[in-house]
């Protein structure tokens, strides 16, 4: 499990010099039958709100690889959901909290898990914090520019002494594991390797969140809501423009008006004609890397996992018609869209 340690670790991060955390040990619970989960979990209300560390491990997690556990942190427990041993059933009974604007789901990076849990169990991910984007959003506030390509991993915020300060050195052991061996996560019974990895992912996210939110002002709260619903529907396309899923957070009454409020950011999926993605992605990577760095947007790309003709961006802008317009021209689309970017913001 993620190992306590007394000095600030190297790299994590500024404004150091805080304690490591130190949490009690949780009892942890393996479920295979709905039965055994709380009550106030399968059957959520308004009466009694839910925050949870929320994860999910699989082979090649997406739409088309397996999800094996589902880990649940409550404040006195952990739950790892057996999705082999307890089938569709057990992930089913979960579907109720899963969507639920009751139950806050905190999570580091959503996406993949959101499109498992959509595709393979009709569920759709919501009321979610992303500490990934929670983090991004306290270093803007901090007044630090964050480099286009900087999503810090789980492991890096485990280490950052502002939100935690653990070493998570575990986290390697499993990886290599999993290169050895890609069906690790299908192994049953459960190991107590794999279960202090399933329980370290998540046991730390309860803190972690207290912490933030006592951090983000008002405007990154609401940004935080909107691009946390935003990197559930990510890799979540289909036909209806997500219109089956709940609508985004509105600008909250009690943000005073002569605070800037920046432009909601925009998912918007780029349909790729058959033989064009190398026009999208460039020379390895170069084209991307370009347009993300001079237009300050999330790009997404499905890959092997999928969707493999789709291209998810999260800006404050729609640029999908002026992709579809260069993706006809004769030149570099992002190349134009570097030239042509100046003249959205005037």
């Amino acid at each position: 499990m993620a190992s306590p340690h007394t000095e600030p670790p190297d790299g994590g991060g500024v404004g150091g010099g805080a304690a490591p955390t130190e949490l009690p040990s949780l009892p942890v619970r393996v479920i295979t039958e709905p039965g055994q989960l709380p009550v106030e979990f399968l059957e959520p209300s308004a009466a009694q709100k839910l925050v949870i560390g929320f994860d999910c491990e699989g082979v090649d997690l997406c739409r088309h690889g397996a999800l094996c556990i589902m880990q649940l942190a409550f404040p006195d427990a952990v739950y790892l959901v057996d999705a082999i041993e307890g089938g569709k059933v057990l992930i089913q009974a979960c579907k109720p909290a899963l969507e639920s604007e009751y139950v806050t789901k905190v999570i580091h990076d959503c996406k993949r898990d959101s499109e498992a849990l959509y595709f393979q169990f009709g569920i759709q991910l919501h009321n979610v914090m992303d500490t990934q984007i929670a983090y991004s959003l306290l270093e803007e506030q901090e007044g630090k520019k964050r480099r286009y390509d900087d999503y810090i991993s789980f492991v890096s915020l485990l280490a950052d002494p502002r939100y935690c300060g653990m070493p998570y050195p575990e986290k390697e052991e499993v990886r290599t594991l999993l290169r050895q061996d890609p069906n690790f996560w299908t192994n049953r019974p459960l190991s107590e390797m794999m279960i202090r990895a399933a329980t370290d992912d998540v046991r730390f996210l309860l803190n972690i969140h207290e912490k933030m939110m006592e951090k983000l002002n008002k405007v990154s709260l609401w940004r935080l809501s909107v691009r946390s619903e935003l990197y559930c529907r990510c890799f979540c396309v289909n036909d209806n423009l997500y219109a089956d899923w709940p609508p985004l957070p509105t600008v909250p009454d009690d943000i005073e008006a002569d605070v800037y409020v920046p432009e909601v950011d925009i998912l918007s999926v780029l349909d790729v004609p058959p033989g064009k993605m190398g026009r999208v992605i460039g020379r390895k990577g170069s084209s991307i890397m370009a347009v993300k760095e001079s237009c300050n947007v999330e790009i997404h790309i499905g890959g092997a996992k999928g969707p493999p003709d789709r291209v998810s961006f999260l800006a404050l802008f729609c640029i999908i018609d002026i992709f579809n317009q260069l993706l006809d021209s004769q030149q570099s689309c992002f190349t134009e869209l570097v030239n042509y970017w100046p003249c959205l913001l005037t």
